[in-house]
């Protein structure tokens, strides 16, 4: 086995023990629950009660990132196949049910970097709230075993990726408006 896999698997068994404490699977599963979508909708509704046209604009924005992103994420999946790390990593339990079979990229992951690249183009002191909550999305797919690290660093690139190349298009567009 490569070294880059053998420590994959190594961190992904060391942050799924961990997950095994009651309290931090409970909080981590929690995170998992709002990053599949609670948390950013709820974000994009704020965003145009408080904030009007402004706001609507931004949470246009980020759901068509977030639309590009899921369609990108299914393409991947399908492609890549790769096992998750409960199903093929002795001592890697799953702390909670998958929302599918494969395991790369983490699409919680690539969805909550790429509304959070949007989100903070549009409102960047949101920084504090946008950053610690993405990254706990990101550790809580490891944390729960749902993914290696590898494909959460992925999805990180990734959806960094895919919210950089929206902002670029928005300014495209806007150039020629």
């Amino acid at each position: 086995m490569p070294r880059s896999l053998a420590f994959d698997r190594r961190v992904c068994v060391a942050a799924n023990r961990w997950g095994a404490r009651r309290a931090v699977g409970v909080f981590f599963g929690a995170i998992s629950r709002l990053g599949n979508g609670m948390f950013w909708y709820a974000l994009m509704l704020a965003l145009v009660a408080l904030d009007g046209w402004r706001g609507l604009l931004a949470a246009a924005h980020m759901a068509a990132t977030g639309l590009a992103a899921l369609l990108l994420y299914r393409l991947l999946k399908r492609h890549t196949r790769r096992p998750r790390p409960f199903r093929a990593c002795p001592g890697v339990i799953a702390h909670v049910p998958p929302l599918d079979e494969f395991s790369f990229p983490s699409g919680h992951t690539l969805q909550a970097v790429g509304f959070t690249v949007v989100a903070l183009a549009w409102y960047p002191l949101l920084a504090p709230l946008l950053l610690t909550f993405t990254a706990l999305v990101a550790a809580s797919r490891v944390i729960l075993g749902l993914h290696y690290p590898s494909d959460v660093l992925a999805a990180i690139g990734i959806g960094g990726a895919l919210g950089t190349l929206s902002l670029w298009l928005v300014h495209a567009v806007a150039a020629l408006a």
